[in-house]
Protein backbone atom coordinates (compact mmCIF):
# COMPACT_ATOMS: atom_id res chain seq x y z
CA UNK A 1 0.00 0.00 0.00
CA UNK A 2 2.88 2.42 0.55
CA UNK A 3 4.82 1.22 -2.49
CA UNK A 4 3.35 4.11 -4.51
CA UNK A 5 4.62 6.59 -1.89
CA UNK A 6 8.20 7.68 -1.43
CA UNK A 7 10.34 6.95 1.60
CA UNK A 8 10.08 10.64 2.42
CA UNK A 9 6.30 10.43 2.43
CA UNK A 10 6.39 7.36 4.67
CA UNK A 11 8.55 9.21 7.21
CA UNK A 12 6.28 12.26 7.02
CA UNK A 13 3.15 10.18 7.56
CA UNK A 14 4.69 8.42 10.57
CA UNK A 15 5.48 11.81 12.12
CA UNK A 16 1.95 13.04 11.40
CA UNK A 17 0.38 9.90 12.85
CA UNK A 18 2.46 10.05 16.04
CA UNK A 19 1.82 13.77 16.51
CA UNK A 20 -1.93 13.30 16.02
CA UNK A 21 -1.90 10.53 18.61
CA UNK A 22 0.04 12.63 21.13
CA UNK A 23 -2.19 15.67 20.63
CA UNK A 24 -5.60 14.04 20.29
CA UNK A 25 -5.16 10.72 22.07
CA UNK A 26 -7.83 8.08 21.71
CA UNK A 27 -11.23 9.29 20.55
CA UNK A 28 -13.47 9.54 23.61
CA UNK A 29 -16.57 8.65 21.62
CA UNK A 30 -17.02 6.39 18.61
CA UNK A 31 -13.49 5.02 18.73
CA UNK A 32 -13.18 2.38 15.98
CA UNK A 33 -11.46 -0.10 18.30
CA UNK A 34 -14.39 0.08 20.73
CA UNK A 35 -16.78 -0.87 17.96
CA UNK A 36 -14.39 -3.58 16.83
CA UNK A 37 -14.30 -4.99 20.36
CA UNK A 38 -18.08 -5.21 20.45
CA UNK A 39 -18.10 -7.01 17.11
CA UNK A 40 -15.44 -9.42 18.40
CA UNK A 41 -17.50 -10.15 21.51
CA UNK A 42 -20.57 -10.83 19.36
CA UNK A 43 -18.65 -13.23 17.11
CA UNK A 44 -17.15 -14.99 20.11
CA UNK A 45 -20.56 -15.54 21.72
CA UNK A 46 -21.99 -16.88 18.47
CA UNK A 47 -19.12 -19.09 17.33
CA UNK A 48 -17.27 -20.21 20.45
CA UNK A 49 -19.04 -23.37 21.52
CA UNK A 50 -16.08 -24.78 23.43
CA UNK A 51 -14.34 -28.05 22.67
CA UNK A 52 -11.43 -28.44 20.26
CA UNK A 53 -12.93 -26.72 17.22
CA UNK A 54 -10.04 -24.54 16.14
CA UNK A 55 -11.77 -23.64 12.88
CA UNK A 56 -14.39 -21.58 14.71
CA UNK A 57 -11.67 -19.28 16.03
CA UNK A 58 -10.16 -19.01 12.56
CA UNK A 59 -13.54 -18.15 11.05
CA UNK A 60 -14.23 -15.57 13.76
CA UNK A 61 -10.80 -13.98 13.17
CA UNK A 62 -11.41 -13.71 9.44
CA UNK A 63 -14.90 -12.25 9.91
CA UNK A 64 -13.65 -9.74 12.47
CA UNK A 65 -10.50 -8.52 10.70
CA UNK A 66 -10.57 -8.99 6.95
CA UNK A 67 -13.63 -6.82 6.10
CA UNK A 68 -12.07 -3.77 7.77
CA UNK A 69 -8.65 -4.25 6.22
CA UNK A 70 -10.19 -4.76 2.77
CA UNK A 71 -12.37 -1.68 3.26
CA UNK A 72 -9.28 0.35 4.18
CA UNK A 73 -7.54 -0.86 1.01
CA UNK A 74 -10.56 0.08 -1.13
CA UNK A 75 -10.87 3.54 0.40
CA UNK A 76 -7.18 4.21 -0.26
CA UNK A 77 -7.57 2.95 -3.82
CA UNK A 78 -10.60 5.16 -4.42
CA UNK A 79 -8.94 8.19 -2.80
CA UNK A 80 -5.94 7.84 -5.12
CA UNK A 81 -8.11 9.27 -7.88
CA UNK A 82 -8.12 12.55 -5.92
CA UNK A 83 -4.34 12.66 -5.77
CA UNK A 84 -1.48 11.30 -3.71
CA UNK A 85 -2.20 13.60 -0.77
CA UNK A 86 -5.76 12.31 -0.46
CA UNK A 87 -4.60 8.71 -0.14
CA UNK A 88 -1.74 9.84 2.12
CA UNK A 89 -4.30 11.44 4.46
CA UNK A 90 -6.16 8.12 4.70
CA UNK A 91 -2.91 6.33 5.52
CA UNK A 92 -2.16 8.88 8.26
CA UNK A 93 -5.62 8.60 9.81
CA UNK A 94 -5.42 4.81 9.86
CA UNK A 95 -2.07 5.06 11.62
CA UNK A 96 -3.48 7.53 14.14
CA UNK A 97 -6.42 5.27 14.98
CA UNK A 98 -4.07 2.28 15.32
CA UNK A 99 -1.49 3.91 17.62
CA UNK A 100 -1.70 3.94 21.42
CA UNK A 101 1.33 5.96 22.52
CA UNK A 102 -0.55 8.67 24.40
CA UNK A 103 -2.91 6.05 25.82
CA UNK A 104 0.08 4.32 27.41
CA UNK A 105 1.14 7.57 29.03
CA UNK A 106 -2.37 8.50 30.16
CA UNK A 107 -2.93 5.11 31.79
CA UNK A 108 0.51 4.59 33.36
CA UNK A 109 1.63 7.96 34.72
CA UNK A 110 -1.42 8.38 36.99
CA UNK A 111 -0.34 5.15 38.71
CA UNK A 112 3.04 6.73 39.40
CA UNK A 113 1.38 9.85 40.85
CA UNK A 114 -0.92 7.80 43.06
CA UNK A 115 2.01 5.79 44.41
CA UNK A 116 4.11 8.90 45.04
CA UNK A 117 1.16 10.32 46.99
CA UNK A 118 0.85 7.02 48.91
CA UNK A 119 -2.72 6.56 47.62
CA UNK A 120 -2.51 2.78 47.39
CA UNK A 121 -6.25 2.28 46.83
CA UNK A 122 -6.26 4.56 43.79
CA UNK A 123 -3.06 3.01 42.45
CA UNK A 124 -4.64 -0.43 42.70
CA UNK A 125 -7.73 0.68 40.78
CA UNK A 126 -5.68 2.38 38.08
CA UNK A 127 -3.35 -0.60 37.67
CA UNK A 128 -6.29 -2.99 37.39
CA UNK A 129 -7.35 -1.13 34.25
CA UNK A 130 -4.19 -2.02 32.34
CA UNK A 131 -3.18 -5.49 33.60
CA UNK A 132 -4.95 -8.82 33.90
CA UNK A 133 -3.36 -9.76 37.24
CA UNK A 134 -5.13 -9.24 40.56
CA UNK A 135 -4.25 -5.93 42.18
CA UNK A 136 -6.63 -5.81 45.16
CA UNK A 137 -3.91 -6.86 47.62
CA UNK A 138 -0.84 -5.65 45.72
CA UNK A 139 1.69 -3.51 47.55
CA UNK A 140 3.38 -0.41 46.15
CA UNK A 141 6.32 -2.35 44.71
CA UNK A 142 4.02 -4.87 43.04
CA UNK A 143 1.95 -2.10 41.48
CA UNK A 144 5.07 -0.31 40.25
CA UNK A 145 6.32 -3.56 38.74
CA UNK A 146 3.00 -4.14 36.99
CA UNK A 147 3.03 -0.61 35.58
CA UNK A 148 6.57 -0.92 34.25
CA UNK A 149 5.93 -4.34 32.71
CA UNK A 150 2.75 -3.09 31.03
CA UNK A 151 4.55 -0.09 29.54
CA UNK A 152 7.42 -2.18 28.20
CA UNK A 153 5.22 -4.86 26.65
CA UNK A 154 2.56 -2.53 25.30
CA UNK A 155 5.20 -0.21 23.92
CA UNK A 156 5.65 -2.94 21.34
CA UNK A 157 1.99 -3.93 21.01
CA UNK A 158 0.45 -0.45 20.86
CA UNK A 159 3.25 1.53 19.22
CA UNK A 160 6.23 -0.15 17.61
CA UNK A 161 4.48 -3.13 16.06
CA UNK A 162 1.98 -0.70 14.57
CA UNK A 163 4.76 1.55 13.21
CA UNK A 164 6.60 -1.45 11.75
CA UNK A 165 3.59 -2.70 9.85
CA UNK A 166 2.73 0.82 8.71
CA UNK A 167 6.17 1.08 7.10
CA UNK A 168 5.68 -2.36 5.51
CA UNK A 169 2.08 -2.06 4.32
CA UNK A 170 0.78 1.42 5.04
CA UNK A 171 -2.44 2.22 6.86
CA UNK A 172 -4.00 -1.19 6.16
CA UNK A 173 -0.88 -2.86 7.59
CA UNK A 174 -1.09 -0.81 10.79
CA UNK A 175 -4.80 -1.57 11.04
CA UNK A 176 -4.26 -5.29 10.47
CA UNK A 177 -1.64 -5.44 13.20
CA UNK A 178 -3.69 -3.51 15.76
CA UNK A 179 -6.84 -5.55 15.13
CA UNK A 180 -4.89 -8.82 15.33
CA UNK A 181 -3.27 -7.69 18.56
CA UNK A 182 -6.65 -6.70 19.98
CA UNK A 183 -8.09 -10.13 19.22
CA UNK A 184 -5.10 -11.80 20.86
CA UNK A 185 -5.73 -9.70 23.97
CA UNK A 186 -9.41 -10.71 23.94
CA UNK A 187 -9.22 -14.35 22.89
CA UNK A 188 -5.63 -15.50 23.46
CA UNK A 189 -6.06 -16.72 27.03
CA UNK A 190 -4.95 -20.22 28.03
CA UNK A 191 -8.29 -21.09 29.61
CA UNK A 192 -10.74 -23.88 28.78
CA UNK A 193 -13.08 -21.39 27.10
CA UNK A 194 -10.43 -19.92 24.80
CA UNK A 195 -7.93 -22.78 24.50
CA UNK A 196 -9.05 -23.81 21.00
CA UNK A 197 -11.07 -20.78 19.93
CA UNK A 198 -8.30 -18.28 20.68
CA UNK A 199 -5.42 -20.37 19.35
CA UNK A 200 -5.52 -18.89 15.82
CA UNK A 201 -5.69 -15.32 17.14
CA UNK A 202 -2.70 -15.96 19.41
CA UNK A 203 -0.60 -17.59 16.68
CA UNK A 204 -1.34 -14.85 14.12
CA UNK A 205 -0.39 -12.19 16.65
CA UNK A 206 2.83 -14.09 17.42
CA UNK A 207 3.70 -14.17 13.72
CA UNK A 208 2.94 -10.48 13.10
CA UNK A 209 4.82 -9.46 16.23
CA UNK A 210 7.96 -11.55 15.76
CA UNK A 211 10.09 -9.04 13.85
CA UNK A 212 8.85 -5.79 15.48
CA UNK A 213 9.27 -7.28 18.96
CA UNK A 214 12.93 -7.89 18.30
CA UNK A 215 13.40 -4.41 16.86
CA UNK A 216 11.73 -3.08 20.00
CA UNK A 217 13.98 -5.14 22.26
CA UNK A 218 17.07 -3.92 20.38
CA UNK A 219 15.87 -0.31 20.63
CA UNK A 220 15.31 -0.61 24.37
CA UNK A 221 18.80 -2.04 24.72
CA UNK A 222 20.43 0.74 22.70
CA UNK A 223 18.72 3.45 24.75
CA UNK A 224 19.47 2.01 28.19
CA UNK A 225 22.02 -0.24 29.83
CA UNK A 226 22.93 -1.97 26.59
CA UNK A 227 25.13 -4.78 27.89
CA UNK A 228 22.71 -5.79 30.64
CA UNK A 229 19.72 -5.54 28.32
CA UNK A 230 21.30 -7.79 25.69
CA UNK A 231 22.38 -10.31 28.33
CA UNK A 232 18.90 -10.44 29.85
CA UNK A 233 17.35 -10.79 26.40
CA UNK A 234 19.65 -13.71 25.58
CA UNK A 235 19.34 -15.57 28.88
CA UNK A 236 15.84 -14.74 30.15
CA UNK A 237 13.59 -14.36 27.11
CA UNK A 238 13.60 -18.12 26.27
CA UNK A 239 12.10 -18.81 29.71
CA UNK A 240 9.11 -16.56 29.09
CA UNK A 241 5.92 -18.14 27.75
CA UNK A 242 5.42 -15.56 25.00
CA UNK A 243 7.98 -15.65 22.17
CA UNK A 244 7.64 -11.89 21.71
CA UNK A 245 6.89 -10.47 25.15
CA UNK A 246 9.96 -12.27 26.51
CA UNK A 247 12.57 -10.39 24.43
CA UNK A 248 10.76 -7.06 24.79
CA UNK A 249 10.32 -7.22 28.56
CA UNK A 250 13.69 -8.82 29.33
CA UNK A 251 15.57 -6.25 27.26
CA UNK A 252 13.47 -3.40 28.64
CA UNK A 253 13.97 -4.48 32.24
CA UNK A 254 17.71 -4.88 31.67
CA UNK A 255 17.90 -1.47 29.98
CA UNK A 256 16.25 0.13 33.01
CA UNK A 257 18.34 -1.84 35.52
CA UNK A 258 15.25 -3.33 37.15
CA UNK A 259 14.33 -6.80 38.41
CA UNK A 260 10.86 -7.59 37.06
CA UNK A 261 8.87 -10.78 36.54
CA UNK A 262 8.50 -13.11 39.49
CA UNK A 263 5.33 -13.79 41.45
CA UNK A 264 2.00 -12.28 40.40
CA UNK A 265 -1.57 -13.21 41.28
CA UNK A 266 -3.99 -14.22 38.52
CA UNK A 267 -7.58 -15.20 39.37
CA UNK A 268 -6.61 -15.70 42.99
CA UNK A 269 -3.69 -18.02 42.17
CA UNK A 270 -0.04 -17.01 42.62
CA UNK A 271 1.91 -17.56 39.41
CA UNK A 272 5.69 -17.66 39.69
CA UNK A 273 6.82 -16.16 36.41
CA UNK A 274 10.43 -16.24 35.20
CA UNK A 275 12.74 -13.42 36.21
CA UNK A 276 13.17 -10.41 33.94
CA UNK A 277 15.99 -7.92 33.99
CA UNK A 278 18.60 -7.34 36.64
CA UNK A 279 18.94 -4.82 39.45
CA UNK A 280 16.64 -3.38 42.08
CA UNK A 281 12.90 -3.86 42.49
CA UNK A 282 10.63 -1.38 40.73
CA UNK A 283 9.45 1.72 42.57
CA UNK A 284 6.91 4.40 41.67
CA UNK A 285 9.33 6.62 39.73
CA UNK A 286 10.39 3.69 37.55
CA UNK A 287 7.01 3.90 35.83
CA UNK A 288 8.04 7.32 34.54
CA UNK A 289 11.43 5.93 33.52
CA UNK A 290 9.71 3.15 31.54
CA UNK A 291 7.46 5.70 29.82
CA UNK A 292 10.48 7.81 28.88
CA UNK A 293 12.14 4.71 27.42
CA UNK A 294 9.07 4.06 25.25
CA UNK A 295 8.94 7.73 24.20
CA UNK A 296 12.67 7.75 23.41
CA UNK A 297 12.28 4.59 21.33
CA UNK A 298 9.49 6.26 19.37
CA UNK A 299 11.79 9.22 18.72
CA UNK A 300 14.61 6.85 17.67
CA UNK A 301 12.38 5.12 15.12
CA UNK A 302 11.24 8.48 13.71
CA UNK A 303 14.86 9.66 13.46
CA UNK A 304 15.89 6.47 11.65
CA UNK A 305 13.02 6.85 9.19
CA UNK A 306 13.93 10.50 8.66
CA UNK A 307 17.55 9.56 7.94
CA UNK A 308 16.36 7.00 5.41
CA UNK A 309 14.17 9.67 3.82
CA UNK A 310 17.09 12.10 3.59
CA UNK A 311 19.29 9.45 1.96
CA UNK A 312 16.54 8.73 -0.55
CA UNK A 313 16.24 12.46 -1.36
CA UNK A 314 19.98 12.78 -1.86
CA UNK A 315 19.98 9.86 -4.26
CA UNK A 316 17.02 11.19 -6.21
Amino acid sequence: MLMALSVTMVALLVIIGVVLDLILGEARRWHPLVGFGRLANLLERRLNQGGDKYWTGALAWLLAVLPWVLLACLVIRWSAALGVWASAAIHAMLLYFSLGLRSLRDHALPIERALVQSDLALARRLTARIVSRDTAQADASGLAKAGVESLLENGNDAVFGTLFWFVVAGGPGALLFRLANTLDAMWGYHTPRYHAFGCVAARIDDALNWIPARFTALSYALLGNTRTALRCWHTQAPNWSSPNAGPVMAAGAGALGLALGGAAVYDGVVENRPALGSGCAASATDIGRAWRLVAATTALWIIMLSIAACIALLKA
